[in-house]
């Protein structure tokens, strides 16, 4: 498979949250959708690593350090089962959005090797990015006012562009960004939209 194929794959998480914020999904269908998302990925990760279980499409999904660790389609769901159970919609969407939709068009910019810093124009295109998905969705979800708004879009997309930007080892374990950034940005708006209250 391709890098844009790979990150293509990755863009499609985005059509849950895009339909909540249309109007399509209600937001407990998007709730319930990304866990048992989690839950089937969580079966298929157990009979991958556990049982030895080896179909083709796990090679072209994973890459080399995710052979005997969790994949990242795996921790994506992860993710994005914990914003949606955690956060109010207009947070935890702007989150998904950050991993759907920024972490794949940072990725065709430049990849890092493991424990290595992006480039900054990758950083940039990233903050910017999620900058522009949290304004979004907040505007889409009524979040006000203005200077509120940016703060927490500001916030969100910094904490977004750091768990994008390193791609850390805990432990002997890489922690891959299709789990932090989510998590991470949701975590920085809601302590801004917290502390304005």
């Amino acid at each position: 498979m391709s890098e844009l194929q790979r990150r293509l794959v990755h863009a499609s998480g985005s059509l849950l949250p895009l339909s909540y914020l249309v109007g399509l999904l209600p937001w407990g269908a998007v709730v319930g959708l990304f866990v048992v998302g989690a839950v089937v990925a969580t079966v298929l990760e157990i009979l991958r690593l556990g049982v030895g279980l080896d179909w083709a499409i796990y090679d072209r999904l994973t890459r080399d350090y995710e052979q005997d660790n969790p994949a990242g389609y795996a921790l994506y769901m992860y993710s994005m089962a914990l914003v949606a159970l955690v956060f109010s919609p207009p947070v935890a969407v702007s989150g998904m959005l950050m991993l759907a939709i920024g972490d794949p068009i940072s990725g065709l910019m430049g990849s890092r090797s493991v424990g290595e810093v992006k480039r900054v124009t990758t950083l940039l295109a990233m903050f910017g990015v999620c900058l522009a998905l949290a304004l979004v969705a907040f505007v889409a979800e009524g979040v006000g006012p203005r200077s509120v708004v940016v703060a927490a879009g500001v916030a969100g997309a910094a904490g977004a562009t750091v768990a994008d930007g390193v791609k850390p080892v805990v432990a002997g374990y890489v922690v891959d960004d299709n789990l932090s950034i989510p998590p991470v940005a949701c975590g920085a708006m809601w302590v801004v939209l917290w502390a304005v209250r």
